[in-house]
């Protein structure tokens, strides 16, 4: 299983307009079932007199957990369109609400199945992506003689990293935890068995 994925970093909205009917796509992070419902019935509420409120979502770690609907529109014509814009751009811990004002002419379940798409991707091509990963926290003791080499290696590995001096000299690090066997053995072989490290916190997503 990936040990990252891409998100949103946070909440953007566009508008299309489509043969009369208007399509506002607003985009959100969530991360959870529960965060999406109160986002979407937040949603709904601002926009309570549309025609419809056509949703889908996302969820880390592994993007199985989704849902869509098409809130009264025929079925597979929004809230599918709306995921697929999703899963092509490979969005996690994502929700895409598109709001249809209906302008008077009927747009088929082709044309409403492009226009809901459209309506996503407006939204998320103003979004700025991020990058979440699932780390490890540690915590790594070296003596001042292995200070440098020890200090390359947090370097090359960590994500973050606080440093701190006292009889020993003590980091604080993040790192993907895919990462963290990979690290013990280069801590261990260029300490040649000096420094040490604690793992604190595991499987944490950043």
């Amino acid at each position: 299983m990936p040990d990252s994925f891409k998100t949103i970093v946070e909440r953007v909205r566009a508008e299309i307009k489509v043969r009369g009917s208007r399509f506002i796509g607003t985009a959100l992070p969530v991360n959870s079932r529960e965060q999406a419902t109160v986002d979407l019935d937040a949603i709904r509420k601002e926009f309570w007199d549309a025609t419809h409120n056509c949703f889908a979502w996302r969820l880390s770690p592994d993007g199985l957990q989704y849902r869509f609907a098409d809130d009264g529109e025929p079925s597979g014509s929004a809230g599918k369109p709306i995921l697929f814009v999703m899963q092509q751009r490979e969005l996690l811990d994502t929700l895409v609400v598109v709001t249809r004002y209906y302008g008077g002419t009927k747009l088929g379940v082709g044309g409403l199945a492009r226009a809901y798409g459209d309506a996503a991707a407006a939204a998320l091509d103003i979004a700025q992506i991020a990058t979440r990963y699932e780390t490890d926290t540690l915590q790594v003791f070296t003596t001042y003689d292995d200070m440098r080499a020890v200090r390359q290696l947090v370097e090359e590995f960590a994500l973050t990293f606080e440093e701190e001096f006292r009889d020993v000299i003590t980091y604080r690090m993040e790192i993907r935890t895919t990462m963290v066997e990979e690290f013990a053995a280069r801590l261990t072989e260029t300490s040649q068995g000096r420094a040490g490290m604690i793992n604190l916190q595991q499987s944490e997503i950043k």
